[in-house]
Parts: C-alpha cells; structure tokens; sequence
C-alpha cells in the first residue's frame, strides 16, 4: 500500500476511533493535505474543514490569527502557525486540528526562512498542542508533498 494512502488510513481510523472530527489550516501547502485526506473514501466520518489561508488578511479573517504575531514573527513562525491550527479547530468546533505555513518555493526565501523551510502545528481541543520546523528539499512540489506527509504523522502521534 502506497505510505501516504496507508497515512490517510491510519489517520481516519485514529479519528474515527476516537471519535473525532479534524479541520486543517494551510498555506504554502494550498489545499493539498485536505485534498490528499478527502482522498480515501468515507474521510467524510471524521474530516470536517480545511482553510486555505495563503495571504495574512485571510489567516486573521479567518482564523484569527493575530496581527501582531504575523507582523512580529511573520507568516512562517511556530507562533502563527499554532495559532492556525488553534484558529481552525475553534472556527470549525471540532476537536483536532493541523496547520501548516512555510516557504514552498522556489523562491521567497530568506537567510532565516530559506526556501523548505515549513512550520507545523497540531492542536487538541483538549489544549494539547505541538509544533516543529522542517527543512524540505526539492523542488515547490517535492516541498508540498513532504509536508503533508509530516503534517499527517504529526497529527497520528499528537492522537497517539
């Protein structure tokens, strides 16, 4: 079985199992983790939302994300990206959530966001969240695959 279906699998059966619906929030990635979750049939038992919040209006707009963090920290921070996943959990009232932001290239860089580089958060409605960076490589659509991969085994061991 392909990693990232056997991924999706495993995340529907923790889910499910657990009785839990999950909203995502995502930027650089553009839609693809939820794209990639609505992908195996039946997702619709515990995949509620996802937010495609590419800009900074619509991270605050819609999920709430604070000005002064995006202005402080900028877009590709643990600080923002926890917010998201925060953001999409209360909007959606559900109780897990993941966010991602981050550089996805090729360029947009900078020496301290190089191009891969990606901010990942996972937040519980119990309040329980987790955050980390990644370094990608390869090529915009290499970056964006790599992520969702991380996204998804994020969520099943913040589930676990």
């Amino acid at each position: 079985m392909d990693t990232l279906i056997a991924l999706v699998a495993e995340v529907g059966r923790t889910l499910r199992g657990q009785r839990m619906m999950l909203a995502c929030a995502e930027s650089c990635t553009g839609g693809l983790v939820c794209a990639t979750l609505t992908q195996l049939p039946g997702s619709s038992e515990w995949f509620d939302s996802g937010y495609i919040t590419y800009s900074n209006e619509a991270k605050i707009h819609m999920l709430g994300v604070n000005k002064h963090s995006l202005e402080t920290f900028g877009p590709v921070s643990e600080e923002v990206v926890r917010q998201m996943a925060e953001g999409a959990v209360r909007q959606s009232h559900v109780q897990a959530g993941l966010a991602v932001s981050g550089i996805a290239g090729p360029g947009g860089g900078t020496p301290e966001n190089p191009v891969g580089t990606i901010w990942f958060a996972w937040h519980l409605a119990n309040g329980k969240t987790r955050s980390k960076v990644e370094r990608i490589g390869g090529s915009r659509i290499d970056v964006q695959k790599g992520a969702v991969i991380i996204a998804l085994q994020g969520l099943i061991d913040i589930l676990s």
